[in-house]
């Protein structure tokens, strides 16, 4: 008899003493007994059956429902690529790098490139963008002159009208557990990653309900020998039950309510699901607080890849650390997630997974990991905070953190990092001239694009990592002089009455605020220059005469202007507003200006261009909305007066540190003991602000022309940009005019200013020139003098009765 047959004979021996047991105690006691036993059965089977049912509802719900508290995807701009689009190679190779893929020899895979000179060979990855899908290609890029001279497909065959780069990954909104995953489906990894995981961690698991007797058979048998625990026998089903919903608790209790859980998960759903689910719930690392779930996020973490583009080495290391992410560390412990993973190598050799040469190869490579695991911050924070602003008028805090959104901005990842490092630089450099103490100084810059006012950039501190004070949002600072084009859109509104050859007293001024009280403003030098254009006035920024135009057109209707830009501050009606006593953000600031610069049409500052679903589904795009708050045409005459502050007025420094053909507007702000430098301005696609001060309000002894100035001015030497069309509009007729009078110049009186003027509005008349006075004899008398030109009527005596 074999000792297997004389196991099974003493198993029935045994099994019939305990039935002859039972028996004698229901004899023993009688009927009642019995009548109690079948009720305690009939209830413990009732409470067994209401367990399950609880189990399995529990299951299904969570199973079926929200599967995962997902984080918030935030995206940068797409780069569209297209023949004749500005594009230099240099900013194409660090967008690339930004994206993770690397340079080789010869691109084979996806997520690779080649580049030599000015020529690229790219293999993208594609990506899913609200609305439609860019596939993967094998591209070739010429760049000339920083513009793309071809673009077409690797082959040299077929070219491509437009193509976009995915869009690089900025930031995330955590879910309150800082749970981080990125979900893939199993079509999207590697068959060697699905093949080389059942291997190690579940071969039968196409053939199990959930649960495998024998492997846990197996495993029992091998931790007693041994004394500890050397095996599992837990199925890849029961590995997820246990991650998804349960404890790491070692209990019986907790292990059999993982095996009924698992029985349930199989019996509802098919092994694909199963599978796929474990590929993104399995924990696979920690940084920080911050858990990393799920292989699509390990491809990343350690490696910067895609998971479709991972080799069979990283494939092992990945599952490897399925077994125990801590322990087998390959940051911290490098010798022993080796080890770990040339035995997965190992098993995946035998099991058929790869062949005996593969195994080689992938056992004597080095581990790849990157040296720097990608910080799960956002390294631009600051622009994070205006993309939450906007998403928390439109989505619950809950939908914000839990919800996986995909939300895709206008962020330009060249130009924030271009922008981030001068401000940087300069800020520090200013902070070295002025004597102040090292790190007392900061600043912060914003750009958005003039058609749309898309957001591109924003810096909000020196500090541009730390996601802290933004003073590009919060910092409520006096703008000083940045009020003034309000107040000159505001007269120039009243076309018949002002226009850039107006003259204006720059004289001392007294304005009335109540029975005894007046106000004297000065102008910054101290200094009066007499009767002025107004073109003068603005562009050398004085002040007295700003204050008599906004006295005269009213402090109302001037912060009614500032209302129409897009300040939806209350404003109090006091004249110290005509000199910048007003406290505004950078961002207030940015939006008056982009509105100048968009012709007077006020579009709403924007990060946000799109927020998408998981599955793919726009839930809301944020378009364009336009609404006309200025007269085009007196918006055309203050373009050109802020272009005239960038080539002689405060701002001229400018016409020496940008190209020629670069033309640009703008216009300076100084605070009272200068504490605050400002300087906002724009091109013809670009407007920037930028602001540079002291967290603690002290003084900074510079202006907004030694101060700010410099920032924006190193900002716009780098910037691709197209210039401003200064005066060019077809509403505006030129004039050459005589500064002295306004009217038109005498070609005999030798001097003439061109000046645009609104088309109908120009002066009729032509300016009078004395003639030269003849010789005197000796013993004659002299000829009476010629009357001193007067001011043209209506233009500055009125002024000055009224300041009185």
């Amino acid at each position: 008899m074999s000792q297997e047959a004389g196991q099974e004979t003493q198993q029935d021996a045994l099994w019939k003493r305990f039935f002859k047991a039972v028996w004698f105690i229901f004899a023993l006691f009688g009927r009642t007994f019995r009548i109690l036993f079948m009720v305690a059965l009939i209830l413990g089977v009732l409470v067994f059956v209401v367990y399950t049912m609880q189990l399995d509802e529990n299951v299904r719900s969570q199973f079926e429902g929200k599967r995962w508290e997902l984080p918030a995807r935030v995206f940068a701009r797409p780069l569209d690529m297209y023949e004749g689009q500005q594009l230099y190679a240099d900013h194409l190779e660090q967008e690339m790098k930004l994206l993770g893929y690397r340079a080789v020899a010869e691109p084979t895979q996806t997520g690779q490139y080649r580049r030599k000179g000015d020529q690229f060979m790219i293999n993208t990855r594609g990506f899913q963008f609200a609305g439609d899908k860019e596939p993967a290609r094998s591209i070739k890029i010429n760049i000339n002159g920083g513009k793309i001279a071809s673009l077409g497909f690797s082959d040299g065959k077929s070219p491509l009208n437009l193509m976009r780069l995915e869009p690089v990954l900025i930031g995330n909104f955590y879910p309150r557990q800082n749970e981080d995953r990125v979900l893939v489906k199993q079509s999207e990894v590697s068959p060697l990653l699905i093949r080389g995981l059942l291997a190690v961690e579940d071969k039968k698991f196409y053939e199990h309900q959930g649960v495998n007797p024998l492997a846990i058979g197996r495993a029992v048998v091998a931790n007693l020998k041994a004394g500890h625990t050397v095996q599992g026998g837990s199925t890849l089903t029961q590995q997820l039950v246990k991650n998804f919903y349960l404890t790491n608790e070692r209990s019986w209790q907790r292990k059999i309510k993982e095996a009924m859980m698992a029985f349930l998960l199989e019996l509802h759903y098919d092994k694909r699901e199963i599978l796929e689910a474990y590929l993104n719930e399995i924990h696979l690392g920690q940084d920080g607080d911050r858990a990393i779930h799920g292989f699509g996020l390990a491809a990343q973490f350690y490696f910067n890849r895609q998971v479709g583009e991972l080799k069979a080495d990283q494939i092992a290391l990945l599952i490897g650390l399925a077994k125990g992410a801590g322990y087998y560390d390959p940051r911290r412990f490098p010798e022993r997630a080796v080890e770990r993973r040339n035995l997965v190598l190992q098993v995946m050799q035998q099991e058929g997974v790869i062949n005996p040469q593969e195994f080689a190869e992938a056992s004597q490579r080095p581990l790849g990991v990157e040296e720097h695991k990608p910080s799960g911050a956002s390294p631009f924070p600051a622009y994070l905070d205006v993309v939450r602003g906007q998403l928390q008028r439109d989505y619950k805090e809950e939908d914000i953190h839990s919800a996986g959104l995909m939300i895709f901005t206008s962020m330009d990842p060249i130009t924030q990092l271009t922008a981030e490092t001068i401000l940087q630089k300069r800020v520090a450099q200013l902070e070295r001239s002025q004597g102040i103490k090292k790190g007392k100084l900061n600043g912060a810059l914003i750009i958005s694009s003039v058609q749309g006012g898309e957001v591109v950039a924003l810096v909000g501190s020196r500090d541009v990592r730390y996601a802290g004070y933004n003073r590009a949002l919060t910092a409520q600072r006096q703008i000083g002089s940045l009020v003034k084009p309000a107040i000159y859109l505001t007269a120039f509104e009243q076309k018949n009455k002002y226009n850039l050859g107006t003259r204006i007293s720059d004289g001392p001024v007294t304005v009335k605020i109540d029975k005894r009280k007046y106000w004297q403003p000065g102008n910054y030098d101290q200094r009066h220059m007499g009767y002025i254009t107004v073109l003068k006035a603005l562009t050398l920024s004085r002040n007295t005469p700003a204050v008599r135009i906004g006295v005269d057109v009213g402090v109302d209707n001037v912060i009614n202007t500032l209302h129409g830009l897009g300040i939806n501050k209350k404003i109090p009606e006091y004249p110290s507003i005509l000199l910048g006593a007003l406290e505004m953000s950078p961002m207030d600031v940015q939006q008056m200006y982009q509105t100048i610069a968009a012709g007077g049409s006020y579009s709403p500052l924007k990060a946000i261009r799109s927020v998408m679903n998981l599955q793919g589904k726009v839930l809301t795009r944020y378009p364009l909305t336009v609404q006309q708050v200025a007269s085009p045409e007196a918006v055309d005459l203050l373009h050109y007066g802020l272009h005239r502050v960038t080539v002689d007025g405060t701002a001229k420094e400018l016409s020496s540190v940008l190209p020629e053909w670069k033309k640009v507007a703008g216009k300076t702000g100084t605070t009272n003991d200068k504490k605050d430098s400002w300087f906002a301005g724009f091109s013809g696609q670009h407007v920037a602000t930028v602001w540079v001060g002291r967290d603690d309000n002290k003084p900074t002894n510079m202006t907004g022309g030694t101060g700010a100035l410099k920032v924006w001015a190193d900002l716009f030497r780098v910037l691709p940009t197209k210039p401003l069309n200064a005066g060019g509009s077809s509403r505006l007729v030129w004039v050459d005019i005589d500064p002295t009078s306004g009217l038109r110049a005498n070609p005999a009186c030798g001097t003439s200013v061109p000046t645009p003027f609104i088309r109908g509005t120009q002066p009729q008349k032509t300016h009078f020139c004395a003639p030269v006075a003849p010789p005197v004899e000796e013993g004659t008398a002299a000829p009476a003098p010629a009357a001193a030109p007067q001011p043209a009527s209506g233009n500055s005596n009125w002024i000055d009765n009224l300041m009185q």
